[in-house]
């Protein structure tokens, strides 16, 4: 049987977080003759790859010849935020059964994407499940050490700058390495509904009135749902004043919540004031996307004990937590 030629021109388009679209070029006189097309995908090596995970081993898929492009889709196999590369081979099966194939493609290189609004919607379902009951708290508080608000006194005028988010949660948060903001926390504890007296970022808290950086003017989204090997789980949201730049970022990307109405977060107007509760049962990690001044709450240095071991920076999510992993890449 006459050779097959090798395929080339290899082209990548509409990427997602779990799938893509593929095409190539093959002469003319293959079109009719191939039956099968094999795809050898593999994931470059990364020196910040989740070194829980089970070692990720090259994927070779096999595919009945169907018109070009072809989607190829798979959250088994496709990670979100991930280098790739990919080569295609072409193939006949004969009556025996065996293949005349052709010569491999040459290798092409891409990323799959972030989480869309609708995977997000999925995992801010889950992330309901478990919310719990609602508590009252009155202040939004930030830890840290003391020489982080030394710093942020003697050399940003005393305003607290917005940085980079880092890469804690799920690999495919559109948040990661690209919403500027600060992290702050408002869980109580339910006995004494004030926050609790430990910490794992320092010993040193700013606390501001809730109504500071919540209140009708502001809009909130829901950014990511995930657990660190552990039992309890975390739940980032963003607060983002309406009309400023990260509200215009998380608009695109973020499904938004009702701030008087969902699981997680509220701010409502009861007899005339302004109420907020927060979910009992997940630990919130708030993001707020603009400066503050200091002079806007207080600082001070807490009793308790600094709990490393509860500190999320770049920590990586448990791919395997039926709680918080839907079903899309992790």
């Amino acid at each position: 049987m006459e050779l097959l030629s090798t395929p080339k021109n290899i082209e990548i388009n509409n990427i997602t977080c779990d799938s893509f679209r593929i095409s190539w070029a093959m002469d003319k006189g293959d079109l009719e003759r191939v039956t099968h097309y094999f795809i050898d995908l593999n994931k470059k090596e990364n020196k910040n790859s989740n070194k829980f995970k089970h070692r990720d081993v090259p994927t070779k898929l096999v595919a009945k010849a169907v018109p070009l492009p072809m989607t190829v889709r798979g959250h088994w196999f496709l990670s979100p935020r991930t280098e790739y590369s990919v080569a295609v081979q072409t193939a006949v099966k004969q009556s025996d059964g065996e293949y005349l194939v052709s010569g491999w493609s040459e290798t092409v290189e891409f990323c799959t994407g972030d989480y869309a609004k609708e995977h997000l919607a999925q995992l801010q379902e889950k992330a309901e499940l478990i919310a719990g009951r609602m508590l009252r708290f009155s202040v939004f508080y930030r830890n840290q050490h003391k020489e982080y608000f030394q710093h942020v006194r003697m050399h940003c005028g005393n305003v607290m700058k917005p940085s980079l988010k880092d890469n804690s949660g799920s690999h495919g948060s559109p948040t990661s390495g690209m919403l500027h903001g600060i992290f702050f926390s408002c869980n109580t504890e339910f006995n004494t509904g004030q926050p609790p007296q430990d910490s794992p970022y320092g010993r040193y808290r700013f606390q501001i009135p809730a109504q500071r950086l919540f209140n009708p003017n502001t809009n909130l989204y829901f950014a990511d749902f995930y657990c660190m090997y552990t039992a309890y789980h975390y739940v980032v949201l963003v607060l983002a004043p309406k009309g400023s730049s990260g509200d215009l970022f998380c608009r695109e990307r973020l499904p938004q919540l009702d701030i008087s109405s969902n699981k997680f977060l509220t701010c409502c107007v009861e007899e005339g004031e302004l109420v907020y509760r927060h979910a009992q049962d997940s630990i919130l990690e708030v993001i707020y996307t603009e400066p503050v001044d200091l002079s806007l709450g207080v600082l001070g240095e807490i009793s308790g004990h600094q709990l490393m071991s509860l500190s999320t920076a770049n920590a990586k999510k448990d791919p395997s937590c039926k709680t918080c992993n839907i079903s899309v890449g992790r």
